[in-house]
């Protein structure tokens, strides 16, 4: 979905990330595999103020290909990812069975739905394919809301539906995860349906 760049909180967040800027490459590729051993071995929200952090200096990592200069060894748990070389975290989304496991250092495909273990791809294809018509309820057009009859009854129980749906992926899909990745981060809001991670409490 795109996001308007000039958008109060995103201009919010460039400030927030303006201290990572003053790191030297040595340095921020330091700070990096060193937090990546705090995150390791837990399924971690997407608005966690830690991994926010993370997120921020991931992203200027990237930009400066710190990870390629080789200049800080990740912790030991962590594979190399294939789109970016940085170590592999994975991000779960309501689109993983069109997008996959997302890189949170690259925001690229990390890992390709046919390439997630055989075991876990079921159960996340199931629960993708439930918030489907859940999420579509925010996009509906003027003839089905007109439909629906009351539209705001039918959105406020879209919300409690998908929040319900981002609690089940943070408490069972995102820990299955951990048995392959060293970390995992599982995204626990719906921006379209209004649902914040305040509401997705475990």
């Amino acid at each position: 979905m795109a996001t308007d760049a000039d958008a109060p909180l995103d201009l919010l967040w460039k400030e927030y990330g303006l201290v990572f800027r003053d790191f030297d490459d040595l340095t921020l590729a330091r700070w990096l595999a060193q937090t990546l051993g705090q995150l390791e071995g837990k399924a971690w929200r997407f608005s966690h103020p830690l991994l926010g952090a993370y997120r921020l200096a991931a992203q200027l990592a990237h930009h400066r290909q710190v990870w390629l200069k080789l200049l800080a060894t990740p912790p030991a748990a962590y594979a190399e990812s294939g789109c970016c070389r940085a170590p592999m975290l994975p991000l779960l989304t309501r689109d993983v069975c069109e997008t996959g496991l997302i890189c949170v250092h690259c925001s690229e495909t990390l890992v390709p739905f046919e390439e997630i273990p055989a075991g876990l791809r079921g159960d996340l294809e199931s629960w993708a394919a439930q918030y489907v018509p859940v999420h579509a309820v925010a996009h509906w057009d003027d003839r089905q809301r007109r439909s629906a009859g009351d539209y705001d009854r039918a959105y406020e129980s879209a919300a409690d539906e998908a929040q319900a749906l981002l609690r089940h992926a943070g408490q069972i899909l995102a820990p299955k995860l951990l048995e392959f990745y060293a970390a995992v981060v599982w995204e626990d809001n719906d921006e379209c349906l209004e649902v914040r991670p305040e509401d997705v409490l475990l």
